[in-house]
């Protein structure tokens, strides 16, 4: 009897997480955070949230009080919102430098088998209403995720996904500008671009939109992904601009696309350029790389003293052709469940709960700025830096007769006697 209990509890067990699974939460939890809250004793969650992410200024995270109309549009179009406030101490010679900054994620808005332009503007008016919500939470600076604008079909290597491809001055652009006019706002805006002045070549582009509504610049990806599904270079290659940071009227802003995220050089070299706010849009599995999302990204926070905003799709996009990858798994239609969790992460080591793991979402943070200074002087990283060692050491591993440096035990080759 206890065998068949055993059994049935064991199938109801597969149940539930297949069922888990399949919704994109976690045993039925929007987030890692919401699981633990309603299942610890107060005061244990409390002293787990203090070692899972961090204090700030010597206590925890506080909670931003948004207007009734953002709320409003939440509810109304069922998407998460949270919104969380990083301070620095005060300061004798410089007055706070406080900026309220969003990040959305979304899953797309009609099946991959609809009409391209159907899709694409029926994700603009999936947005409006989320966007809406940060600018009537007067949110600075927004950015929403890698290529927002279209399903993530790189997995699948047909070129008929080309099309949703568009210039810096596009038709994505034009949309996000009317909003940064309208709600004084400084707009990261991922898209898949088309250089039409070299050859209409593709890149993996972030344009920044400044709050009257014009363009800053723009970055391209600077590393591309060959692994696993992410067949990303059959459409295009590394950037070729460099480590750009955007001064806007709210500070000084990097974008770090995606896959760059893996790439600690990546990370310092917005830093060293002088950024204040880094933003990683991005869209990722999470079979392929949930354990390492909330690691990545708070980690160059630490080591760059600078805030990082991480941001990540939603939901599972199913493809009308199956495809494989070279990896030895059976062919199938979708690239898995893009698991959203976006959050904050600050130079103090502290970072916000994240988002839904499987719904739309406005995550809203103010930071002040100055504790990227902050960190710098107590820390000492810049100071204590040897770029000098490795430059040398980038400089000799670049050339052809590179060899380690390794010392070998001498012993260790020596035949015993």
């Amino acid at each position: 009897m206890d065998n068949i209990e055993e059994e049935i509890a064991a199938q109801n067990g597969n149940l539930e997480e297949s069922s888990s699974a399949k919704d994109g939460s976690i045993c039925g939890y929007e987030s890692l955070h919401h699981l633990l809250s309603v299942n610890l004793k107060p005061h244990l969650y409390k002293e787990v949230s203090r070692l899972l992410i961090g204090l700030n200024c010597g206590k925890p995270l506080e909670l931003i009080a948004l207007p009734e109309s953002a709320k409003a549009l939440s509810s109304k179009h069922d998407f998460d919102l949270q919104a969380f406030s990083f301070d620095a101490d005060k300061e004798l010679v410089r007055e706070p430098r406080v900026v309220r900054v969003g990040l959305i994620q979304n899953s797309v808005a009609l099946p991959t088998t609809a009409p391209l332009l159907d899709q694409k503007r029926a994700i603009f008016q999936k947005l409006k209403p989320i966007i809406d919500s940060a600018g009537a939470s007067g949110v600075n600076i927004l950015c929403l995720q890698e290529a927002w604008m279209m399903p993530f079909a790189f997995c699948t290597r047909e070129k008929r996904w080309c099309e949703f491809a568009e210039p810096v001055d596009g038709e994505s652009t034009h949309f996000l500008q009317e909003y940064a006019r309208k709600y004084n706002m400084v707009i990261i805006n991922p898209i898949l671009e088309r250089d039409v002045n070299h050859g209409e070549t593709l890149w993996n582009t972030a344009i920044v939109i400044g709050n009257r509504g014009n363009i800053i610049g723009k970055h391209r990806k600077n590393h591309i992904p060959r692994v696993g599904d992410f067949n990303e270079s059959t459409y295009y290659m590394e950037g070729n601009t460099g480590h750009p940071v955007f001064e806007t009227a709210y500070g000084k802003i990097a974008v770090n696309i995606c896959y760059g995220r893996h790439h600690p050089l990546n990370w310092l070299a917005f830093g060293l350029n002088g950024a204040e706010i880094v933003f990683n849009p991005s869209a990722t599995v999470g079979e392929l790389s949930e354990p390492m999302w909330p690691i990545e990204a708070r980690n160059a926070a630490i080591a760059n003293s600078y805030f990082v905003g991480s941001i990540n799709r939603v939901g599972t996009e199913t493809f009308p052709n199956p495809f494989t990858s070279g990896d030895g798994k059976p062919q199938h239609a979708d690239f898995g469940h893009f698991y959203g969790s976006s959050h904050f992460s600050a130079p103090d080591a502290s970072c916000t709960p994240s988002l839904s793991r499987y719904k739309d979402g406005l995550l809203i943070s103010d930071m002040d700025l100055n504790l990227c200074r902050q960190l710098k002087d107590k820390w000492g990283f810049r100071m204590t830096a040897r770029y000098e060692l490795y430059a040398d050491m980038l400089a000799r591993y670049l050339k052809p007769d590179f060899e380690p440096q390794v010392i070998s035990d001498p012993l260790l080759h020596k035949k015993s006697l």
